[in-house]
C-alpha cells in the first residue's frame, strides 16, 4: 500500500463569520476596484460585487460543513450585544509579502475601530463557548478587491463608508467561487 492511502483529503468547505458591504457600497468597492487596477496597471481581475467582505474569525476549512461548529458559531453569535456603525475605508494596498497572487486590498485607520469592536466582542463570545483555537488574535480588517503579482504600497482614496448593521456566519465552497449565508446576526441592540 503506498503512503497515499494514508494522506487526507483535501478541505472542501470554509466556514467564517464576516461583514459585507451593502448592495450601494459594494457597487462602489467595485468602482473603486476597477479605478486602481486601471490607474495602478494591475493586470488581476476584480472580485465579483458579491464576494466582497470583511473576515472577522475564519472557523477552519473542512470537509463537509460540521455541525457541531455552526452551532457553537451560532451560540457565540447570540451573545453579542452592539448597536450598528458605520465602518470607513480610505486607502489602498497589498497585504501580502508572497511573491505572487497578492491579495491588494482595501483598508481604514479610524474608520474600522468599531468593526475591530465586533471582531474582539465576537472573539470574547467564541471562546466562551469553546471556540477559543479559532478566535483571530490579530485582526487588521480588510477588503480584497483582487488578486496581483504587483506589490503596491499604499494608496490614499477617497473615505467611503457604510453602515454595519448585521454579521453573518458564511460557508465558502472551497474552489467554487461560492459563499452561502448560513446565519446572520442583527447589530441593533446593546444591554
Amino acid at each position: 500500500m503506498g503512503f497515499g492511502a494514508f494522506e487526507s483529503p483535501d478541505p472542501t468547505d470554509r466556514l467564517f463569520f464576516a461583514v459585507f458591504p451593502d448592495a450601494e457600497a459594494a457597487k462602489r468597492i467595485a468602482g473603486i476596484a476597477q479605478d486602481l487596477r486601471s490607474r495602478l496597471d494591475l493586470r488581476g481581475k476584480p472580485l465579483r460585487t458579491d464576494r466582497f467582505h470583511v473576515t472577522l474569525h475564519h472557523l477552519g476549512d473542512h470537509i463537509g460543513v460540521p455541525e457541531h461548529v455552526v452551532a457553537k458559531a451560532g451560540e457565540a453569535a447570540a451573545r453579542v450585544r452592539m448597536a450598528a456603525f458605520e465602518v470607513a475605508f480610505d486607502s489602498a494596498s497589498s497585504f501580502s509579502r508572497q511573491p505572487r497572487n497578492r491579495p491588494f486590498v482595501l483598508r481604514g485607520n479610524e474608520g474600522v475601530v468599531s468593526l475591530c469592536d465586533l471582531q474582539g466582542t465576537l472573539g470574547t463570545a467564541m471562546a466562551a463557548v469553546g471556540l477559543n483555537r479559532h478566535v483571530e488574535r490579530t485582526f487588521t480588517p480588510h477588503i480584497t478587491l483582487l488578486y496581483d503579482d504587483s506589490a503596491v504600497a499604499p494608496q490614499p482614496i477617497d473615505r467611503f463608508a457604510w453602515t454595519v448593521r448585521e454579521f453573518m456566519l458564511v460557508h465558502s465552497l472551497l474552489g467554487r467561487t461560492e459563499h452561502r449565508i448560513l446565519a446572520r446576526w442583527p447589530l441593533d441592540h446593546v444591554d
